[in-house]
């Protein structure tokens, strides 16, 4: 048996069934959130194609680097970061505004949004200053110092994001820092300060560095939440139709395309009540959920859970502390994502701009999170092999 088939069999093979169900699940969602459309729009109606293109090159992408040493990217890490930095400087510069946000940077006819490249990169960044900088001096055994390295790291392309604005996407970088820095061998007396830092720091940044429309989103999320009016032919036409489409489901759901309802019927998405630009990506979950309920919604957060729980299980055998870290940061990134995506659908959070991985549509999003899950197969499939251990830390910097 050659090395290359024995790590082939070493894959996780439950982890690869399982985003293959994510996937092909996302893929007939889509597929339904637009088929009614197949005559007025039928470019729109044919995203469902392009989406299983891209799984299907991001399963390639994801296979091959499952089957190459992660510890390649301790190399890359670096220029990774700097190359997308120079993509949100770029786009800054010359990318054209969709929707009031610059976003989107088109090369070559190719569209792709920088910023889900710059936290792909950024998870190795971090990873590498938290797993391997303490091998190299002694200086990086001072948490202090490795935390403001990391702040700084996360920090500038964080807020090259903001300035698009894309708040939702500005946030995942919180939560990537928490999550790192919290398995990084940071002492909690640190993480404290942290977190105390930014609740202080919380009503400076909604009074001063929200833009109106983004307070009228906050605002009415907490009004609805508390009962109150609001502008149902404005900023809360799309919560309020959200709910109604979840809610009038009930258990069992619509079926597809109504299959459950009387006759003659339309489900809420039909009626054009969920806009059909934004049921394949940012509110997938609401299609999910009027189709096939409350046992479907329930079903598919079970699914994702149980995705979670096996990366964290990965993380838990990595050989190192940088395989460890990149696999916790991917981790951060997926929950973050489905607890904005599904939260902002039922009333949870306010509306942010963040698609569900592996389910929502979205070619570039899809192959960054095949890649990062193939990274975190590659941590499995090379959990055995020896490697050098890093120097202890001395205990008066710990605690």
């Amino acid at each position: 048996m050659t090395p290359l088939f024995r790590k082939f069999l070493g894959i996780n093979w439950l982890l690869v069934l399982t985003v293959t169900g994510l996937v092909i699940f996302g893929i007939f969602s889509i597929q339904s959130a637009t088929s009614f459309r197949i005559e007025s729009e039928p470019e729109l109606a044919t995203r469902w194609n392009r989406q299983m293109i891209m799984a299907l090159v991001g399963g390639l992408i994801l296979f091959i680097v499952a089957l190459v040493d992660y510890r390649w990217l301790k190399w890359a890490a670096v220029p990774m970061y700097l190359g997308s930095i120079v993509l949100l400087l770029y786009l800054k510069a010359t990318g054209r505004e969709i929707s009031g946000a610059k976003s989107w940077l088109e090369i070559g006819g190719f569209s792709f949004q920088p910023s889900q490249i710059a936290i792909m990169s950024g998870i190795v960044m971090i990873a590498l200053i938290l797993g391997e900088l303490r091998k190299l001096h002694k200086i990086f055994e001072f948490p202090p110092v490795l935390i403001l390295l990391v702040c700084i790291v996360t920090a500038i392309p964080a807020y090259l994001v903001l300035q698009e604005p894309d708040i939702g996407s500005t946030a995942v970088w919180g939560a990537v820092l928490g999550a790192t820095l919290l398995v990084g061998a940071i002492p909690f007396r640190y993480l404290i300060v942290g977190v105390l830092a930014i609740l202080m720091f919380l009503p400076i940044a909604y009074f001063f560095g929200l833009k109106d429309y983004q307070k009228k989103r906050v605002e009415t999320y907490l009004n609805m939440l508390m009962g109150k009016k609001v502008d149902e032919q404005g900023a809360g036409w799309v919560p309020k139709h959200n709910m109604i489409a979840i809610g009038s489901a009930g258990w069992y759901g619509k079926g597809y395309k109504g299959s459950r309802m009387g006759e003659g019927e339309s489900t809420i998405k039909e009626m054009g009540f969920v806009p059909a630009n934004v049921a394949i990506n940012d509110f997938i979950f609401v299609v999910i959920a009027e189709e096939h309920g409350f046992q479907g919604g329930i079903v598919l957060i079970g699914v994702i859970v149980f995705f979670l729980l096996q990366l964290l299980f990965i993380a838990f055998h990595s050989r190192d502390q940088f395989g460890r870290l990149i696999v916790i940061g991917l981790t951060a990134l997926i929950f973050f994502h489905c607890f904005m995506n599904i939260g902002m659908c039922i009333l949870l959070v306010p509306i942010t701009g963040l698609p569900l991985p592996l389910v929502s549509y979205g070619g570039t999003f899809i192959i960054i999170i095949l890649f990062m899950i193939g990274i975190s197969q590659s941590v499995w499939v090379h959990r055995h092999a020896v490697v050098e251990e890093a120097p202890k830390q001395k205990t008066e910097f710990r605690g």
